[in-house]
């Protein structure tokens, strides 16, 4: 029976924890801005990382303009990242654009408006309507 809780998944854990880190303290670069690790993927022989990040921006121009920075210093991140974690071989890491929380706020905006939009036809006061009027 396979191990739920493999070597793989600790690693990427402690990766995603010392990188969010070091893009907190060592990064510098005004294009990046405010940055968040949300997740790792590391293959099993543990030699590559996919590291995904959500930006406080949201305009396209800029996010692309942070991920590029992040690939481009990722040699000079995977070195700091060696100093911090005791490991054989440290991963080769890639930095790519995590969507998930656009594409979550696009689709929870959509509802409400459809819920909204619902109520409208109904006739039905909405729940901000009558927030409002307390």
């Amino acid at each position: 029976m396979a191990k739920e809780f493999g070597r793989a998944d600790r690693v990427s854990q402690q990766i995603q924890r010392e990188i969010a880190m070091i893009l907190q303290r060592e990064i510098k670069d005004p294009r990046v801005g405010m940055v968040t690790v949300s997740d790792v993927e590391l293959t099993r022989d543990l030699q590559h990382a996919k590291i995904f990040v959500t930006f406080f921006l949201n305009e396209e121009d800029d996010v692309e303009a942070g991920v590029k920075v992040l690939n481009d210093a990722s040699g000079y991140i995977r070195t700091l990242l060696g100093k911090a974690m005791k490991l054989r071989v440290v991963p080769e890491i890639r930095f790519f654009y995590d969507k998930t929380l656009v594409e979550g706020m696009r689709i929870s905006n959509l509802v409400t408006n459809t819920i909204r939009e619902d109520q409208r036809r109904r006739g039905e006061p909405s729940d901000q309507n009558e927030e409002d009027r307390d």
